[in-house]
């Protein structure tokens, strides 16, 4: 198991305390897909130095749909709004507002919003997430 960041170990004999650290605002991450889409980095590779977690805000209009992957992290995923659309080698998984879904390190994905609106969505991917880890169908 990968030892957790540099930045929060803290040595059991240290008279240091540890402070929550504020993420003042998100980076803004350009998104693989067919259609523009927003994803706002809060805490990540990116945002906060953070390699053992990513969390992300994602907002994708009607019609997006990216590239499959089969990425080396889980992803666990809350929609917010709308309905996000996950397919997978067994199918394809419709989540509503209001559900989650967890897609496996592994298993090959593609996500879309197919339907009215779009969707909003957070997501956290253990470890975080990266371009070199993703592994994007070409």
């Amino acid at each position: 198991m990968p030892l957790p960041d540099a930045d929060i170990v803290v040595s059991l004999n240290s008279t240091q305390r540890l402070m929550p650290t504020l993420i003042a605002q998100p980076t803004r991450i350009q998104a693989a897909g067919n259609k523009p889409k927003i994803i706002d980095e809060y805490i990540g590779r990116v945002n906060s130095k953070t390699s053992v977690a990513s969390v992300a805000q994602m907002r994708s209009p009607q019609g997006w749909i990216e590239p499959g992957q089969t990425p080396e992290f889980d992803e666990f995923t809350i929609v917010l709004k709308g309905t996000l659309r996950v397919e997978h080698k067994g199918g394809l998984l419709d989540v509503h507002a209001g559900q989650a879904v967890v897609a496996h390190a592994g298993e090959w994905i593609r996500y879309s919003t197919p339907e009215g609106g779009g969707a909003e969505y957070i997501a956290v991917c253990l470890p975080a997430f990266s371009m070199e880890t993703v592994h994007r169908d070409e």
